[in-house]
């Protein structure tokens, strides 16, 4: 079989295996007795809002300020752009809390734009104490705010599905324009992980059943991070999404007459998609993701269901009695 001259999306990076006990501070050399700069801000901060500093500390790995503190409740809230709140996680941890009546794990924060903090990791934590009527919170503040965008990727990837990754780093996005809208998308690659989420986060918002699974693929090996500003940036990725969506319209006809002749499947999508998808077989260099999309919709609006037959169906690995 012939290769495609196309190259795949590279594989994702790992940190590799330091020599052991060789990166850090000893307990010794993270005590901090006087805080500077941000750090100082961050007491500052603390004192305003009513909370009290119980203990300051240099970070054993990376030897940065840290703040252990107890907050006001009320002077907590999470990120605006992290994945929803799950009603019945938050409701078992204020069942486990209310049992042990310790809160033994205390969430991470930062200082928010005007007042107050964010936790970036800590939301369920927090519901839950609050659901328990706590008047403060204890928590661990980072002085440098963009330490929020490093966690919250994290917890990107602890994500259940592409839906969730995507919403969650889609409001990463606009965070970040709503901090500074000139800067380089590129240079926030760590924070998003991967910019076809960006484009199947705006489908998201726009439809919450948006079948992004069957595009992603697609849409990951062509959708790059751009040297553009953020701003700018946005509205390639808000074009790529309206031509996403007009193409699953004309997928989802293509599915409307494929079960009107009798198939029924999960993999009816999956079927259309591989079949107007000339990606594979391209030779040298890829077309723009936007070309591709126009190409697939005009594909799909030339669908030929007529001639699709059962085993055709059967080769995806579908099962006649499935539902779509």
């Amino acid at each position: 079989m012939a290769k495609s001259g196309i190259k795949r999306a590279p594989a994702k990076r790992r940190a590799k295996k330091e020599k052991a006990l060789s990166r850090g501070l000893l307990p010794a050399e993270c005590r901090l007795d006087m805080l500077s700069g941000d750090a100082e801000q961050v007491r500052e901060r603390v004192a305003k809002e009513g909370g009290e500093v119980i203990g300051t500390y240099k970070d054993p790995l990376g030897g940065g300020a840290l703040i252990a503190c107890v907050l006001p409740i009320s002077a907590v809230e999470p990120t605006p752009f992290q994945r929803d709140l799950s009603d019945t996680h938050h409701r078992k941890l204020a069942d486990v809390i209310d049992k042990t009546g310790i809160f033994l794990d205390p969430i991470i924060c930062v200082t928010a734009p005007d007042s107050g903090f964010w936790t970036p990791n800590g939301m369920h934590r927090l519901m839950a104490m609050r659901r328990l009527g706590a008047k403060s919170v204890t928590a661990l503040v980072v002085p440098k705010r963009e330490v929020a965008w490093q966690i919250l990727a994290l917890n990107t990837e602890k994500a259940h599905n592409l839906k969730e990754k995507s919403l969650e780093v889609i409001r990463i996005y606009r965070g970040l324009i709503e901090e500074d809208a000139t800067r380089p998308e590129s240079g926030f690659a760590f924070y998003l992980e991967e910019a076809s989420f960006v484009t199947m986060g705006l489908c998201y918002e726009n439809n919450a059943k948006f079948a992004g699974g069957a595009y992603n693929p697609i849409v990951r090996r062509l959708e790059k991070f751009s040297d553009e500003p953020l701003s700018k940036a946005l509205k390639s990725h808000e074009k790529h999404a309206e031509l996403l969506q007009e193409l699953d319209a004309r997928v989802a006809e293509v599915i409307a007459k494929l079960k009107a002749r009798g198939f029924v499947s999960p993999y009816l999508r999956a079927f259309v998609v591989a079949r107007i998808n000339p990606l594979r077989f391209m030779q040298g260099e890829p077309p723009t993701l936007a070309d591709l999309l126009r190409t697939m919709t005009e594909r799909a609006a030339k669908f030929n269901t007529e001639k699709v037959k059962q085993e055709d169906l059967a080769s995806t690995g579908g099962a006649a009695d499935d539902a779509d």
